[in-house]
């Protein structure tokens, strides 16, 4: 499955994204997990975190560390559908 494309992203307390898709579907990502992986050591700093930024169908930061779509979206929470 294709998932909608990313309208909005907040970053929340602890890790956690708040994406909001163009069909105004909300979820909530919770990173954490991924932050054990060596290719995004550099966004444990909570003010490297903060930089998320849309990229085409995705989210990305500064240095280039983005993440799956599908991931955000098959593995995040609804709040508002």
């Amino acid at each position: 499955m294709i998932p909608p494309r990313i309208k909005k992203v907040e970053v929340l307390e602890n890790f956690i994204l708040k994406i909001t898709y163009v069909n105004d579907m909300e979820k909530l990502y919770d990173f954490k997990k991924n932050l054990t992986f060596h290719f995004y050591q550099k966004l444990n700093n909570p003010e490297y975190f903060k930089k998320a930024k849309l990229a085409e169908t995705t989210i990305e930061w500064t240095d280039g560390e983005d993440i799956d779509p599908n991931e955000l979206y098959e593995n995040s929470v609804f709040i508002k559908n």
